[in-house]
């Protein structure tokens, strides 16, 4: 589900002088998944316009590859949430924003997953909600319940009788919920560290920008000539 790191012992170290750990990192898979296979796709087609045409249509072909790809990589393949010991870290689209843990006022999974935070609400784009995904396993808990109250447990339900390892991926609960739950601990584990206060960051992601409109002003003139 994860890039993840161990959790921390629990035993006498303190938030602020306990051991360092990677950050978790959470993305779409299913996002990345599109995302390279439409850029496969699209490499294909303008190539063989590049190379198989002629007149301005193969200048028109390579003046949509940027247009097209940096709208799909900021949209599939760039989208994530790092969460360290000191901040959190939400890559959207087209903005990054960084979040110390102290300045963190709510995290949800209603119909998006969003942050809340000085006022503001981020939706966390690498962390899609599905209400499917959701109901499944909502009458998978259901299921397994009812059979806990009648005493058998059953072949279909055993995920939900035996509590998962922590850490792990839980099939009684839907991945973003999940991963919300993750990011709540992060901020109540973590929002009383020295070094996890500090302001909001929010900044645009102009590599992804710049060359789109650069583009779109070069096919737009190349169409109108």
């Amino acid at each position: 589900m994860t890039d993840s790191a161990g959790t921390p012992d629990p035993g006498n170290a303190t938030p602020a002088d306990g051991p360092k750990y990677a950050d978790h990192v959470f993305r779409s898979t299913p996002g990345i998944i599109s995302g390279v296979l439409l850029l496969a796709v699209a490499g294909w087609l303008i190539a063989d316009a590049m190379l198989n045409s002629s007149g301005r249509t193969p200048w028109i072909a390579l003046a949509c590859a940027p247009v097209f790809a940096f709208p799909v990589i900021a949209y599939t393949l760039r989208p994530s949430v790092s969460a360290g010991l000191d901040k959190m870290v939400v890559r959207n689209p087209l903005r990054t924003v960084v979040v110390p843990w102290a300045a963190v006022d709510d995290l949800r999974a209603g119909y998006s997953a969003e942050l809340v935070a000085g006022g503001h609400t981020y939706q966390m784009w690498a962390v899609p909600v599905s209400l499917r995904q959701r109901n499944k396993a909502n009458r998978r808990e259901a299921f397994g319940s009812s059979s806990r109250a009648q005493g058998r447990p059953g072949l279909f339900n055993r995920a939900a009788v035996h509590s998962p390892v922590p850490g792990a991926p839980d099939p009684n609960r839907a991945w973003s919920d999940q991963v919300v739950d993750v990011l709540r601990e992060h901020a109540k584990m973590n929002a009383v560290r020295p070094s996890a206060k500090g302001e909001i960051k929010v900044s645009w992601c102009w590599w992804v920008i710049a060359p789109t409109l650069v583009g779109l002003v070069v096919l737009a003139t190349l169409i109108a000539v």
